[in-house]
């Protein structure tokens, strides 16, 4: 069945319908004018802009691998992440399938997409999730809360509000934008009411609003009324002379929702108590919350308040566990939680380096769970702990600031022996002592990561190079994956030194990895460029290796750390082992 499509109003008309915007807003003070005549009519072929597309989207991921890449910055949530992570690389590779094998899909009617229901309190990691997942996909993501919805109406405008903003966020690639993710966060709180009596419109309305996009539609960029559409309209006919209709079809646009549904589990246990009950079976005492909503079935979030066709277009569901004090002390340890590097970002902005005691990180992760609001628990817990620090020591000449149990436990009296310490040989000792300790935690980190990270940077972790990765990481505000590529990129401006010696020199050399791990710290530690070493390495080696080159008939010489450490014990040793051989 074929849409009927509105009438494109010409030039005349939207001149028309300007004005009298612009004269009941403004008065007669303002008017369009047109200084040039525009043809009036074009074909019905150039006025339309079909949304379908040759553009292909390059995705290879699996299931695992995505799993693996969120691992790194999500906390338990195992069920969570796994049924995420299948269901959006389903999504994409069968896009992608599609796309490369059209005639494997030509006779399928209808289109069932993976959109997903995510259920869980809040601070779980539910928003960061996805957004992880979008940047690791690299496809456009907006996110718009159901609230705002239901506060602003259900006429279906601001739903499709989000689409639009899709396209903005694909730098108004429209292709793009169609292999979207659109996150809409309290979802539950568009339910109707259920102590509501008669038609709960303002809520319903929105879920029936949304109902289109989430399966297939077309969306019209042009904002309907709007008078910045409507002179963009304009001004595009004026460079072209075409009248181009812009629409985003939702077909391949993922939907994912999230919300509490606090009441949520108290509906499940009803249907499972009654459920026991009409087959005799014994009453069982009251379950886990987490527990009760992993049986959740699409009768109960109808029964919650949503229509039966908006539950149905949401097929897979995953609900978050709630995070204990173990788990958000995992969070505070992680080297790539952005809470703690958020926090040394604020004091760095000070010229401060500040530093955590693992007791310290134990007692705010305690603080969290009173707050009672998960992960989010943990920046107030910091700023209640740290607020007075952030506060006073930025007028002070101190620069490390080492965050131990006693800090934590007791902030007035800690900041007070801070203020008043004439000894800073004391808090640099306490602070290189949480430095070592990071570092520590670090290099165990990497090491039991080490295979992820090598392939995924395209960095082979040697020890050496694992000690340059803590190193960087303890003197820097930045996670893990940022350290390695910053020590990628130096390996590999490292490795153009070879190039150029043998460019310049004609003489082969390989630098081994010990000696590119020395180096690579030399341009952490100090303000040392690759021309500078480039130049460096010359004057050591190049006469010497062209000597044993000419000599010899030689040519590839293989560099080492301790070769760095003394060149001239380095060449004094090749020559005589060569000019050895050679008499041999």
């Amino acid at each position: 069945m074929v849409e009927k499509t509105e009438k494109i109003p010409n030039l005349k008309e939207l001149e028309k319908e300007i004005s009298e915007f612009l004269s009941k807003k403004f008065g007669n003070n303002i008017k369009v004018v047109t200084p040039m005549q525009i043809p009036e009519e074009l074909s019905l072929e150039k006025q339309t802009n079909p949304s379908g597309s040759d553009k292909k989207i390059n995705f290879d991921l699996k299931p695992e691998d995505l799993v693996a890449y969120l691992d790194q910055y999500i906390v338990k949530q195992e069920n969570a992440k796994s049924i995420l992570a299948t269901k959006i690389c389903t999504h994409f590779n069968r896009i992608k399938r599609a796309q490369d094998f059209p005639d494997d899909y030509s006779d399928m009617v209808g289109n069932i997409k993976n959109n997903v229901l995510m259920i869980g309190p809040t601070g779980v990691g539910k928003t960061y999730m996805i957004k992880l997942i979008a940047k690791k996909i690299g496809v456009p993501f907006v996110k718009g809360d159901a609230t705002k919805f239901s506060e602003t109406g259900y006429v279906g405008g601001d739903v499709e509000d989000l689409v639009r903003d899709l396209v903005r966020e694909a730098d108004n690639d429209i292709e793009l934008a169609q292999y979207g993710i659109i996150y809409i966060d309290e979802v539950d709180k568009i339910a109707s009411n259920q102590n509501f009596i008669g038609a709960d419109v303002s809520r319903t309305g929105v879920q029936r609003a949304l109902l289109k996009p989430m399966e297939e539609t077309e969306i019209e960029l042009k904002v309907p009324h709007d008078p910045i559409s409507m002179i963009q309209e304009i001004e595009q006919y004026r460079k072209t002379g075409k009248r181009e209709k812009r629409s985003v079809n939702t077909k391949n646009i993922l939907f994912i929702m999230s919300g509490a549904f606090s009441q949520l589990s108290e509906i499940i246990q009803k249907r499972i108590m009654d459920k026991g009950i009409g087959f005799g079976a014994k009453l069982t005492a009251s379950e886990n919350n987490t527990h009760m909503l992993s049986q959740v079935k699409s009768e109960d979030i109808i029964k919650f308040g949503f229509e039966s066709e908006f539950v149905g277009r949401l097929p897979v569901r995953t609900v978050f566990e709630n995070l204990e004090e173990a788990d958000l002390f995992e969070i505070l340890k992680s080297p790539n939680n952005p809470i703690i590097l958020g926090k040394k970002l604020d004091f760095r902005a000070y010229g401060i380096d500040i530093k955590f005691e693992n007791e310290a990180l134990q007692l705010l992760a305690k603080d969290a769970v009173d707050e009672n609001t998960g992960a989010r628990g943990l920046v107030s817990a910091i700023e209640r702990k740290l607020l007075l620090f952030e506060n006073k020591l930025p007028s002070t000449t101190l620069k490390k600031f080492p965050v131990t149990e006693h800090t934590i436990s007791n902030p007035d009296i800690a900041l007070k022996a801070f203020l008043e310490s004439a000894d800073t040989d004391s808090i640099d000792k306490e602070y290189a002592r949480l430095e070592e300790e990071e570092k520590q935690y670090i290099r165990q980190y990497v090491i039991n990561n080490k295979d992820r990270l090598s392939d995924k940077y395209g960095l082979a972790l040697t020890p050496s190079r694992i000690e340059v990765v803590a190193a960087f990481y303890c003197r820097h505000v930045t996670d893990i994956g940022n350290v390695i590529v910053k020590i990628k990129h130096y390996y590999d401006e490292i490795k153009k030194i070879e190039l150029f010696f043998f460019k310049h020199h004609d003489v082969n050399i390989v630098l081994e990895d010990d000696a590119i791990d020395f180096i690579i710290e030399q341009f952490i530690n100090s303000t040392v460029t690759v021309d500078d070493f480039f130049r460096q390495l010359s004057r050591d080696y190049e006469l010497g290796l062209k000597l044993i080159r000419d000599k010899t008939g030689r040519n590839r010489f293989f560099i080492t750390k301790q070769a760095l450490l003394n060149s001239e014990q380095f060449l004094n040793d090749l020559i005589k082992n060569e000019l050895s051989m050679s008499q041999i």
